[in-house]
């Protein structure tokens, strides 16, 4: 969707005070609720930058478009308010698509606001011309244009309302070069932003009817084997109390996605993740909350789902019901919906109770999967494989207690590994790859994190490869001072640098490194010991436990980087049959 209104030149009094275009950005932004903005200035948005800053909007300036667009649906997701990145013309914008994508994907709320070139030169070959409206199309939820400055409040009001309502989204806002060096009178400026206040509109979400409630909890007390499953979309709808009631009232067990992890705690005695194949193979009716019926549950489909289950699906997009055909599709906010069916329950409560056949299957099969993992984990493998240092990661986490870190991870083994291995205990507290398993996310989403959640300490776990795509950004760590420990899984290369066979070196160019190699032995931790920050080089046991202790207490940036076997892990992670 895209809006473009025109209105006819402004014209002021020349003896009245006069507000410039980039100050009514800035304080239609503030008046809006917004107080964090993250970006890469430049021509023509520096002194929009500034003006915000001034009007009390914190400013995080990045070395790349792209980790602050990733910082920016990030920060929407953590905080359920619209995160705001500000990026140049052209190819800024071009290089902030990263960000607006990902929060399009991962449905998080969003914000992208680019300057564009002067719309008299626009298809002449302007300064860093781009027809930006197109380009953002495919992944903006709403896009507005400012061709006048009169038009900015009511443009920057609609695309965050846009942004944060219904299902989130990114949305976008471009502001042409000439009309950012308009003014207006500031009692028109005024009049200009009460306006757009006032005439503010949200997405209407249709109510779901009572009987609808019921066919839910009649299918969830009838079930012989129901599971409730939970996303992302529960934690940005901040539904854990309403969830933590429905499974302790029921006695129904749970399986959180990757990004739904501590919404209840992983360690809770109805926790199926341990026993995932069971609990999706075997329930028979499943109650999904805020997740999708993608890749990441399997599409919902047999062989790793019964073809007799029977899905409630709830989800506050009604072409996301339509998609997925479930049994049932309740449409709504996730949090609302689940107080419904409390409250539903309340009248006539059921419970499985810890004695019921599924209950104990669920248990039995979680203790054993758990017992096993925790005897691999138990030995110290030196030189280090992926386990043992995740294991000396995890302790030291655990360690802290409440309010627990902010976990990031991200890369393939490393990520794979740190989801079945590291303990979420608290909502939103891990950000990884997403619907998208996207690489590159972890020092932008790091930032977010420090920016968002101030009082607590935020630890990414990364592969060498997905450090890579944004290592410069610890520049930026050191700059704000972050409380942000980064800790490289450095195993020299994409899943582990050579792994060809003999046969696959051959051709004119065999002696080159192959395709997934990096530097053996890369000094990571030195990149942030150039910008001041505290750098740790590991390879054993003790002195991991050392680093962690020394940088958790510290709560400064700093990059640890362990040594791990490069033949450790697997090609592709657990995605082999993908590559």
């Amino acid at each position: 969707m895209a809006d473009d209104c025109h209105e006819a030149p402004n014209r002021h009094d020349s003896k009245l005070p006069l507000v410039d275009a980039n100050t009514l950005v800035a304080r239609s932004l503030a008046r809006a609720g917004v107080d964090r903005m993250f970006g890469v200035v430049g021509i023509p948005v520096t002194s929009l930058a500034n003006r915000a800053v001034a009007l009390g909007i914190r400013f995080i300036a990045f070395h790349n478009e792209q980790s602050a667009g990733y910082a920016a649906s990030a920060y929407g997701y953590l905080t359920g308010r619209p995160g705001v990145l500000l990026t140049v013309s052209g190819p800024g914008c071009v290089h902030g698509l990263a960000g607006l994508s990902n929060a399009a994907v991962n449905a998080w709320p969003m914000v992208m606001i680019s300057g564009s070139c002067d719309q008299k030169d626009f298809g002449r070959g302007d300064f860093q011309e781009l027809d930006q409206m197109a380009a953002v199309k495919p992944f903006s939820k709403f896009s507005a244009k400012a061709t006048d400055i009169k038009q900015i409040p009511n443009c920057v009001f609609r695309v965050l309302d846009h942004a944060g309502s219904g299902r989130p989204g990114g949305c976008y806002l471009d502001l042409p070069s000439d009309v950012l060096h308009q003014t207006v009178t500031e009692t028109e400026a005024e009049k200009l932003i009460l306006d757009a206040e006032t005439g503010r509109e949200r997405e209407v979400i249709r109510a779901i009817g009572n009987s609808e409630i019921e066919k839910a909890v009649s299918l969830l007390r009838h079930a012989e084997r129901p599971l409730i499953v939970f996303g992302k979309g529960a934690a940005i709808a901040r539904a854990e109390n309403a969830v933590k009631k429905l499974v302790e009232t029921t006695g129904i067990p749970f399986l959180p996605t990757p990004m739904g992890k501590g919404l209840l705690p992983d360690t809770h005695d109805l926790a199926a993740t341990a026993a995932r194949s069971l609990a999706i193979g075997k329930c028979d009716v499943a109650l999904v909350v805020g997740a999708r019926l993608n890749w990441l549950l399997h599409f919902g489909e047999p062989p790793k789902w019964s073809k007799d289950v029977k899905f409630i699906l709830i989800d506050i997009c009604d072409e996301e019901i339509e998609l997925r055909k479930p049994w049932l599709g309740l449409v709504g906010d996730a949090k609302e919906v689940v107080e419904r069916i409390n409250k539903e329950i309340k009248d006539d409560p059921f419970c499985l109770g810890k004695s019921h056949p599924w209950v104990e299957a669920i248990s039995k099969k979680s203790k054993e999967n758990v017992s096993k993992m925790e005897v691999q984990l138990a030995k110290d493998v030196v030189p280090f494989n992926f386990f043992t240092p995740m294991r000396i990661i995890r302790d030291a986490i655990m360690g802290l207690g409440s309010p627990a870190p902010i976990l990031v991870s991200e890369g393939a083994n490393t990520m794979d590994i740190g989801r079945a291995v590291l303990v979420q205990t608290e909502p939103r507290t891990r950000l990884d790859a997403g619907t998208w398993g996207t690489m590159g996310v972890g020092l932008g989403y790091c930032i977010a994190a420090a920016v968002a959640s101030p009082d607590r300490l935020v630890v990414a776990v990364e592969g060498d490869s997905g450090f890579g795509f944004s290592a410069m950004e610890v520049e930026t760590l050191v700059r704000y001072q972050l409380p942000v420990v980064v800790i490289v899984f450095n195993n020299g290369g994409v899943y582990g640098g050579d792994r060809r066979s003999p046969e696959e070196i051959s051709g004119p160019y065999k002696d080159d490194p192959a395709p997934t190699s990096f530097v053996p032995g890369a000094a990571y931790h030195t990149l942030i010991e150039a910008f001041g920050g505290k750098g740790y080089l590991v390879g054993t046991p003790d002195e991991l436990k050392s680093a962690l202790t020394e940088s958790f207490t510290a709560r400064k940036p700093a990059v640890i980087n362990v040594t791990i076997d490069p033949y450790a892990g697997a090609e592709s992670g657990r995605l082999q049959h993908k590559n």
